[in-house]
């Protein structure tokens, strides 16, 4: 096939389904990721269409939003992964939130299987994967529906989530960069996503490798208020995803990577890396394992990968062997478990007087 053949069938991919991945691109034209990413440049040169982090888009800036069934079909691989590891964070008889979104959709199945759960969410989607789940209750917000995404906004949505108190909240978006957290493109989303917020003691991000790097126009979380991010590892050329999951390390964002293998001696390549050679400190590598925290020995647990970088200043003081000079991660980085051993017992009794009401 023709460049010229190649690039119009891939703008008119773009056209019909509003964003389209590269993978997908690379499928149907029949050629390989590193032509496709060629021929998505040289449309975006003309004007035809904007490139995202794995995939390409039609033109609209800040402030476009792609309905739901083009978003479905973006990175859909790793917004499964990314699910089962979210998924992973939810223990029996909690209470959460869950914000409106293809990927806390796939988040919603697989909550569907753990018992004495209660979830209040504003995306029909989310309520529909759980209407069928034995023991889990399901709470819906008020508000108007908006379309594009089967999601309640507006003043209805936002008023039934005052004096509302769950141990954490599950939220998606359009993009999510270190200077200004999670955005979206429409302000009622981000309203809602906001009201969210305020309602979970911790804030679990869902964004996969395609949104890092990409800001839109309203803000809805701010990175110091982001305690945890989801992702999918980066691919090896994809410099920019990379650069971003380290500066969000260092404002304190705990970084738990689906399907990363966590380095140990000698480090691994190809992944994001703070720590010094030979030691695997701190490094996110090849995909194929299961996500784990880094130790400075090279430890692996089950769960968080936290980059190197310095955590929030309000945090509580270093604890033993654990202090600068000491070799320990500095008195934040800690694993999930960690975080929910460290909750306070009212927590837990505002969450089951939730369930009971």
């Amino acid at each position: 096939m023709f460049a010229a053949e190649r690039r119009q069938l891939i703008l008119e991919m773009v056209r019909a389904n509003g964003a389209v991945s590269l993978r997908e691109l690379a499928r149907v034209v029949q050629t390989s990721e590193v032509t496709v990413r060629r021929d998505v440049r040289a449309l975006e040169a003309e004007g035809l269409l904007d490139r995202r982090h794995g995939g390409a888009v039609l033109p609209g800036g800040f402030t476009r939003e792609s309905g739901f069934p083009q978003k479905s079909h973006l990175a859909t691989a790793e917004k499964t992964a990314i699910a089962d590891l979210a998924a992973s964070l939810v223990e029996e008889g909690e209470a959460v939130v869950v914000g409106a979104g293809t990927t806390t959709q796939e988040l919603a199945r697989r909550l569907a299987r753990i018992p004495g759960l209660t979830v209040v969410t504003n995306s029909l989607l989310v309520a529909q994967a759980l209407a069928h789940a034995n023991r889990v209750e399901v709470v819906m917000t008020g508000g108007t529906l908006r379309g594009s995404n089967y999601a309640l906004v507006g003043s209805g949505a936002e008023q039934s989530l005052q004096g509302l108190r769950v141990t954490r909240a599950f939220l998606s978006g359009s993009g999510l960069t270190a200077e200004r957290g999670l955005s979206t493109s429409n302000m009622l989303s981000a309203s809602v996503d906001r009201a969210l917020v305020q309602a979970a003691a911790e804030v679990v991000v869902l964004a996969d490798h395609t949104k890092l790097g990409t800001d839109t126009m309203f803000q809805t979380v701010p990175t110091d208020l982001i305690s945890r991010l989801v992702t999918d590892e980066p691919p090896a050329h994809d410099d920019r995803a990379a650069t971003e999951l380290q500066a969000l390390a260092d404002q304190g964002v705990q970084i738990a990577v689906a399907g990363a293998v966590a380095g140990g001696a000698g480090g691994s390549a190809g992944g994001v890396s703070g720590g010094a050679a030979g030691t695997g400190s701190g490094s996110v590598a090849g995909a194929g394992g299961s996500g784990g925290e880094v130790h400075p020995a090279g430890r692996q647990s089950r769960r968080d990968v936290p980059l190197p970088g310095q955590r929030r200043t309000h945090a509580a003081g270093p604890g033993p062997g654990q202090g600068p000079g000491n070799g320990g991660p500095g008195p934040q980085l800690r694993s999930a478990a960690a975080s929910l051993a460290a909750q306070e017992p009212g927590e837990r009794a505002r969450v089951a007087d939730l369930r009971r009401r």
